[in-house]
């Protein structure tokens, strides 16, 4: 205490100036204004924060408990979440055990006069201590020697994820607690009660997971070091398919149905069946483009969504294509039906101007039929090959042409509105049959 003369008479000012606190010291707290701690003033005399309790024996025993505070973002680009947690350390250290049954909630600055774990969160990528107002910690000690010691923490943790069932896909996210420099001979990490030691994460509510099931596991980290202790927390993020059904899953099909309609539309409609075609793929692409828009473009996985997206710009560009089919059909057969409607007295004509001549090229031209097989006509008339007079070369090609003449006939549409009759029933099958394999295998397997 240090005393000063006031400028008035008969006037002292003393002020009182406490001692700082140092290793092996603690301030003396005896004082008009202050509370004294029972037994504190000698609780810390030759204490070592820089060793561990039962330095040089058994290891220390930790018991962890967490809260999970939130969780609020998990990101499919980064493989990350964000979660903000209160971690709860206790052990016991003998050196400070004193008299009473009771326990004192000390000042959280106090924590640079003790030893405490080193704990340290594996995996993650950012984390900082809240300090507002002052920093979020908390140190309590019991008359046993026992110390409580809380910390508010918000981190970001890298989380493996596998999204090839995007978006039916269910996550598995750890949070793991282990000591840095302190393997298993000197401590020793347990959850304070099991499962219950975690609380919070039932509650959680997120925007597009579905908390399923959450446990604890105790492992050990083999490092080149030593063998290091480890708690793990190992929950897993069901997401909720509802908005990408709404978003992606609906309009895609009923894109798919939209490209059916011009089926219903005749031949002749070019405008109308073109447009239909076009506007429906340039829907299609555009939804496409914008599904794989909320993820990184470096995320190179082929996702459930892609697959059926992929299924449904197949079917659309396949309603455009039948099109271009059945139109092509269309105009051929026009144009081979076009010769015979003229008048009867042009082709009567036509038959009267037949000469001589004109047999006999229709003669050589017969022969060449009949000795050269690369010279051969392809129509749909068969010819008799069971003719004594010719050479079995001959028969051979003439049995192939014959052949070729059936094939070719199978694949000939005789008539082209048939196309869009069984594109109205083999679509929407076809469709079908996928959509139920699909959904099949993504949810069940």
């Amino acid at each position: 205490t240090r005393c000063a003369q006031h400028a008035r008479p008969h006037v002292t000012v003393c002020i009182c100036v406490p001692r700082r606190c140092s290793l092996g010291q603690v301030s003396d707290l005896r004082g008009s204004d202050t509370t004294s701690l029972p037994g504190f003033e000698n609780l810390t005399m030759g204490y070592n924060k820089y060793l561990r309790p039962y330095f040089g024996g058994e290891p220390v025993q930790i018991a962890m408990s967490l809260d999970i505070a939130s969780i609020s973002s998990i990101s499919e680009s980064d493989m990350d979440y964000t979660a903000t947690i209160y971690l709860r350390q206790r052990w016991t250290d003998p050196r400070l055990v004193f008299h009473g049954n009771k326990s004192f909630t000390l000042d959280a600055r106090l924590v640079e006069l003790l030893w405490v774990p080193d704990t340290y969160i594996v995996e993650s990528k950012r984390s900082f201590l809240h300090d507002v107002t002052v920093g979020n910690r908390l140190i309590r000690l019991f008359s046993n020697g026992t110390i409580l010691y809380a910390l508010r923490i918000t981190t970001t943790v890298a989380c493996n994820m596998d999204l090839s069932k995007y978006p039916m896909d269910t996550q598995t996210c750890r949070l793991q607690l282990e000591s840095w420099g302190y393997d298993e001979n000197d401590v020793i990490f347990t959850w304070l009660r099991g499962n219950d030691s975690v609380h919070g994460i039932e509650k959680l509510r997120l925007s597009q997971y579905t908390v399923e099931r959450y446990y604890t596991l105790v492992s050990k980290s083999q490092q080149e070091t030593g063998s290091y202790p480890r708690l793990i927390l190992q929950f897993e993020l069901r997401r909720n398919i509802l908005y990408f059904i709404l978003e992606t899953y609906v309009p895609s099909t009923l894109l798919v149905m939209l490209s059916w309609v011009s089926f219903w539309i005749t031949l002749d409609s070019v405008p109308a069946r073109t447009c239909i075609g076009v506007t429906t793929v340039l829907s299609m692409t555009t939804l496409m483009i914008g599904s794989r828009s909320s993820l990184s473009k470096t995320n190179c996985f082929i996702k459930a969504i892609d697959v059926y997206l992929g299924i449904c710009f197949s079917f659309i560009f396949g309603a455009l294509v039948e099109y271009a089919v059945a139109h092509y059909s269309s105009s051929q057969k026009c144009a081979a039906k076009a010769p015979q409607e003229g008048p009867a007295n042009e082709l009567t004509k036509e038959m009267e101007e037949v000469n001589i001549t004109n047999i006999l090229n229709s003669s050589i031209t017969s022969y060449k039929r009949k000795i050269s097989f690369t010279s051969i006509e392809i129509s749909s008339d068969n010819v008799n090959c069971s003719d004594l007079t010719m050479k079995t070369h001959e028969k051979i090609k003439c049995v192939l042409r014959n052949k070729m003449h059936r094939i070719i006939g199978y694949f000939t549409i005789q008539n082209p509105s048939n196309v869009d009759h069984y594109s109205k029933l083999l679509f929407p099958l076809f469709f079908m049959l996928v959509n139920v394999f699909y959904w099949a295998y993504y949810l069940y397997f």
